[in-house]
């Protein structure tokens, strides 16, 4: 068992003796999709590489979350390399125990080069940390939030008295319709009470073991839609950040499957309904943690009001967001459903655009009087709950950073109160339409994204989702069927 205070940094010296009373440890690394990808490990085969690390198959980047490989094969793992290993090296920081698996030792590991040694070019925990480097060098540090909707699904009563268990959905979906599958509750019931009741064991399971599992709630609620939740994680440090959206997923995903329930982190699950979102917030302090953001001097004489409580570098960091944030659409919105969400008039980001506490707006700037100065901070609303939080950080970073170094200015105006955007309009250029639009702007030669990636990570990413929208294109859909098996 955990003793009290154990977990977090730990020093290698000192894993024999945390380690004491175990048997197995497990391990796990994040894939392009933000999928975990791990195993369990013996106590002793842990210890004789928690320091150099071990071989990890690399086909876990040579492979789509279906593990099908990629159609055109790409730079890190294909079959002329043989699916070589990689080395992945465990996070001695990331030290936990799974409450849900008898408290079993946990860590995250990050992928390298085994020629170079050095960090793995589509390593979403890596991609991260070489944004942060940049910061680090000046002394300062990002800290950053993360918010995830999602949908319920329970599959149909069985044939046996009604019981479910956690694998019966996938088996439905493979000859039923997908829009069969009834929600875990119904009606529009945004912070309700009382449906949390309904399944309470869940609710409150969930809430008390991210607490264990160091992914801790901050706020934990249901949402505006059938069996739809909400939960904003803690603030923290934006790579622990990152990890806990992650850790956060695996909490959900685990503690549902016992309940017989099937959570859904897709964009936009059902149509007509509202989709999914993945909000991020992101501020800069200094050492003494310091918000770099706030302007402590009201700027009576700014073109727009709103920035009158937002400082120099928090104008530039916001307008390094606006400047390359089409050019990264496929990150923050990594899937062909994600577009769904995307779309006119349903409370989502379709513009590059900016506001004051505007919910409306791709960016919502929260600044003084409706927010404390140290709490001043940018809310990225663009990334759905599908997205990969190590990736979406990492672009939020190194755009707004980039701003920062260029000293860009803000280009376009912000949205008033009231104001909507739709469409091509003198607020902001319209984002992509489909993931096949924003791969292709993602991998142009001038694009922002090798600026700030380099080329070897947009070559990766991008001949990933080529894959994805190729799939797509040859997929019959449900909608085409129906459309047209008769009168055509």
């Amino acid at each position: 068992m955990a003793h009290a205070g154990e977990e977090g940094e730990v020093k290698v010296e000192d894993l024999p003796r945390i380690l004491e009373n175990d048997i197995s440890v497990k391990v796990a690394g994040v894939d392009v999709d933000g999928v975990l990808r791990g195993k369990l490990m013996a106590k002793k085969k842990f210890l004789s590489i928690a320091k150099e690390g071990f071989g990890f198959c690399s086909v876990i980047f040579g492979w789509d979350m279906h593990d099908q490989t990629y159609f055109r094969e790409l730079k890190i793992s294909n079959k002329d390399n043989g699916y070589h290993d990689i080395l992945a090296i465990p996070d001695l920081k990331s030290f936990r125990r799974i409450p849900w698996e008898n408290n079993v030792p946990f860590f995250l590991v990050s992928f390298y080069d085994p020629d170079t040694q050095e960090s793995l070019s589509a390593c979403p925990r890596s991609l991260l940390q070489r944004a942060v480097a940049k910061l680090d060098e000046r002394g300062y540090r990002a800290m950053a939030g993360a918010e995830f909707e999602f949908y319920h699904f329970r599959p149909p009563a069985t044939n046996n008295g009604g019981e479910r268990n956690s694998s019966a959905t996938a088996v439905f979906l493979k000859d039923n319709p997908p829009h069969a599958l009834p929600h875990m509750t119904e009606g529009m019931t945004g912070y309700s009470l009382t449906r949390t009741v309904h399944n309470q064991d869940y609710f409150y399971g969930v809430f008390d073991a991210c607490e264990k599992f160091r992914c801790g709630i901050e706020g934990w609620h249901t949402e505006s839609g059938p069996g739809v939740f909400e939960a904003a994680l803690q603030f923290n440090e934006i790579t622990e950040m990152a990890d806990r959206a992650a850790l956060f997923k695996l909490t959900v995903k685990s503690l549902a499957s016992r309940s017989g329930l099937t959570p859904c982190f897709m964009a936009k699950p059902r149509e007509g309904l509202p989709g999914n979102s993945g909000h991020m917030h992101i501020s800069i302090v200094d050492k003494e943690g310091k918000n770099l953001f706030y302007r402590e001097e009201e700027d009576k004489d700014t073109k727009w009001g709103d920035l009158r409580y937002l400082s120099d570098l928090g104008r530039q960091f916001l307008a390094g967001i606006l400047d390359g944030l089409p050019d990264i659409m496929p990150i923050v919105a990594p899937t062909i459903n994600s577009y769904k969400r995307l779309v006119e008039n349903f409370w989502a980001p379709v513009t590059v655009s900016w506001g004051l506490e505007h919910r409306a707006a791709s960016i919502r700037l929260i600044t003084p009087p409706s927010a404390s100065p140290k709490a001043t901070r940018l809310e990225v609303r663009v990334p759905g709950a599908d997205a990969n939080a190590h990736m979406v950080l990492a672009a939020i970073l190194a755009l707004g950073w980039r701003g920062v170094e260029k000293k860009l200015e803000i280009s376009v105006p912000p949205l008033g109160k009231g104001e909507d955007v739709g469409g091509e309009s003198d607020q902001g250029i319209r984002l992509a339409k489909s993931l096949k639009e924003a791969n292709v702007r993602f991998m142009a030669k001038d694009s922002v994204a090798r600026e700030v990636f380099g080329d070897e990570f947009v070559e990766h990413f991008g001949g990933t989702r080529e894959h994805e929208v190729r799939l797509w294109d040859e997929a019959v859909t449900d909608w085409e069927v129906k459309r047209y098996i008769e009168m055509v």
